[in-house]
């Protein structure tokens, strides 16, 4: 099964992320090639991270399961040097189906959701149904809604990943057709909170 793995990335020693964009191309893509992983996307922070913070997201056709949780792209995080924030694996649910880099310019934001894993399908039903009209009506496109692959925990991370053509986008999708924002407030009620974090890019030139 299809995993993705999501890095929230901190360089302790500036105040940006050109230091932790090179180590990772220059130094890590390489090895971690060599494991399995592919890069989906690095993504720096418009609203919601520090200005030395980013989001690192690899792919990888292996389930785990792994010691302790610490997969091999962490080993190798850790062993460049890299202060790792926050890590989540989870799993695709009906989107993405293709597993390639991210090359758009745009707006991505990430919606971390904490859900009760009982729910979680039914959460995946209520988005999937309200993105046809959500995408018709806005200049976006859903990246990925995803989820983590063991459930037996009463709780757990969902995260939907959204690009947009701008915050203009973003703004204007606040206000759904009434199909989608139905389905829209009933996910909302199945989820305990969510946090959104919006994002771009970083594109080597």
């Amino acid at each position: 099964m299809t995993t993705y793995e999501f890095f929230r990335v901190k360089d302790t020693k500036s105040n940006g992320i050109l230091n932790i964009v090179k180590t990772i191309n220059t130094q890590i893509l390489s090895e971690a090639k060599q494991s399995g992983y592919s890069l989906y996307g690095l993504f720096f922070g418009l609203f919601g991270l520090a200005s030395n913070e980013l989001y690192w997201v690899a792919v990888r056709e292996d389930n785990g399961p792994f010691l302790d949780g610490i997969t091999p792209l962490s080993k190798l995080a850790a062993r460049h040097n890299l202060s790792l924030q926050e890590s989540y694996q989870l799993n695709p649910t009906v989107r993405p189906i293709e597993h390639t880099m991210r090359r758009k310019g745009g707006i991505y934001v990430f919606r971390w959701f904490d859900v009760n894993n009982r729910d979680v399908d039914e959460i995946v039903k209520l988005s999937d149904e309200a993105w046809i009209p959500f995408e018709e009506g806005f200049d976006s496109e859903i990246q990925g809604l995803f989820a983590e692959g063991d459930r037996s925990n009463k709780q757990g991370k969902m995260l939907l990943l959204t690009w947009y053509r701008d915050l203009s986008v973003w703004e204007a999708s606040r206000r759904p057709s009434k199909e989608a924002k139905e389905r829209f407030l009933r996910r909302h009620d199945l989820t305990i909170e969510t946090t959104a974090v919006a994002t771009r890019l970083f594109i080597s030139h």
